[in-house]
């Protein structure tokens, strides 16, 4: 009724330019708060704004990819695509339209060679399809969390700390909520490169010389542009077990020869399911590699290795972690065998198997995607802290609530506006936020 009456009041003012006047200065602060709060709305806007677009988005992808695996590797969008599916990682588009992003330089792409990783520029409608490949950047962004310790996951425990005149070696060990033990590993190899033991872990002909439970290991799919490869493992397990087979994705990137590999288990189709041997659908074993310092002479000789895994092996967990840290320490000397042996062979010059070629086909990253990657994980860690200890529309101060009502009453109130109305509101917005403290 006041709001009536004041309008009421306007229209019965004595000329049409007065009455123009005091509707200005009765709806003129209000259109200022509608546009303020326009403006402060799409600032904040939640990620959901997007999701309609990126179902969009998805839908014309399922239309246009009806291309198998080895089709999506080699095409290449136009620059309209790439205008419309500008993802979130690209920093800009320059004006003669070469892309510049995160992966890589401005319109550079280099032939991968024995000893020359790719450097591949994505575009836009590239890192769009990149999605339909069996490992993408989520994963390397999981990674990342991973190595950081910041994926929100349990604490670690500490299960081991040994080492050998060439080695040392750390195991950690944690137990989520659901799903397998997780494990974490870190590995100090004395006089190893790191592209040595990417190569060796990824190398299935010359890992059956060293690791006595691979039985069979062939490749199904692989993508020569970004290094993607399927493979298809068959593991032997101990006589009260029958034997597993794994269908696992993996892929590596590149920043300042430090190697992300990831290797996960993926469905697949195209290989039926079988009852024996069992296959392992939850299979997770990714690296992290780089140059450390030699514990011998402090210099960047030796080569750092943090391992993670985790798989379901349709064991019982509690048995499946007494299996694992009663062969742990052997399996490690194993490996470190396997390297020793891999590095010879390596040094006579020869020839490079297919998959240890692939291992050398690596996506670039640089060092500002990874830190961005890094500050994005804390962001969203501060934000789940800040929402957890603080509800939203919690503790809002009286005085901003009394004090914001009088300055309002004494701008608008200019004969027209009772100050009773706009100090009853406000008493009432003070008596909500002291509810919700």
């Amino acid at each position: 009724m006041a709001l009536l009456s004041v309008l009421l009041k306007i229209l019965r003012g004595p000329s049409i330019w007065d009455v123009f006047m005091e509707l200005m200065l009765f709806l003129g602060p209000i259109w200022v708060a509608v546009v303020v709060g326009v403006v402060v709305g799409w600032a904040w806007k939640p990620k959901w704004v997007n999701l309609g677009r990126e179902k969009l988005s998805s839908l014309m992808l399922k239309e246009e990819s009806s291309f198998g695996f080895s089709s999506l590797c080699s095409s290449v969008p136009s620059l309209n695509q790439l205008k419309m599916q500008l993802p979130s990682c690209i920093s800009w588009i320059s004006d003669n339209g070469v892309c510049k992003d995160a992966f890589g330089g401005a319109g550079e792409e280099m032939i991968p060679g024995p000893s020359t990783p790719l450097k591949w520029n994505y575009s836009g409608a590239h890192l769009e399809r990149e999605k339909s490949l069996a490992v993408t950047g989520e994963d390397l962004e999981h990674l990342c969390k991973v190595v950081e310790e910041k994926d929100g996951g349990p604490a670690w425990i500490k299960m081991m700390e040994r080492s050998t005149p060439n080695m040392s070696y750390q195991a950690w060990r944690r137990d989520p909520e659901t799903g397998p033990p997780q494990y974490r590993s870190r590995t100090v190899y004395e006089d190893a490169t790191p592209e040595l033991l990417r190569d060796f872990f990824w190398d299935d002909e010359f890992r059956a010389k060293w690791d006595d439970m691979l039985i069979h290991a062939n490749t199904l799919e692989e993508c020569p542009t970004t290094g993607t490869m399927v493979v298809h493992w068959t593991r032997k397990f101990p006589f009260f077990c029958s034997d597993r087979e794994y269908i696992i994705g993996r892929r590596i990137w590149e920043s300042e020869r430090s190697y992300y590999c990831v290797t996960k288990g993926i469905p697949c189709s195209t290989v039926p399911r079988r009852d024996k041997p069992r296959r392992v659908d939850l299979y997770y074993s990714s690296w992290f590699i780089r140059a450390a310092e030699s514990k011998r002479d402090g210099r960047l000789t030796a080569c750092e290795v943090i391992l993670f895994h985790h798989e379901d092996m349709g064991i019982p967990w509690e048995i499946a972690k007494l299996g694992v840290r009663q062969g742990m320490w052997g399996t490690v000397k194993k490996v470190e065998a396997g390297v020793r042996a891999y590095k010879k062979e390596r040094a006579s010059d020869a020839p490079l198997s297919r998959s240890a070629h692939m291992a050398q086909i690596n996506t670039k990253i640089n060092a500002d995607y990874l830190r961005s990657l890094e500050n994005t994980s804390e962001s969203s860690e501060a934000e789940a802290d800040s929402s957890l200890e603080k509800p939203s529309g919690r503790g809002i101060p009286k005085f901003v609530v009394i004090g914001g009502a009088v300055a309002l009453a004494f701008t608008l109130d200019r004969g027209l506006l009772t100050k009773a109305v706009i100090f009853g509101v406000a008493r009432r917005f003070a008596k909500i936020g002291r509810g919700l403290q």
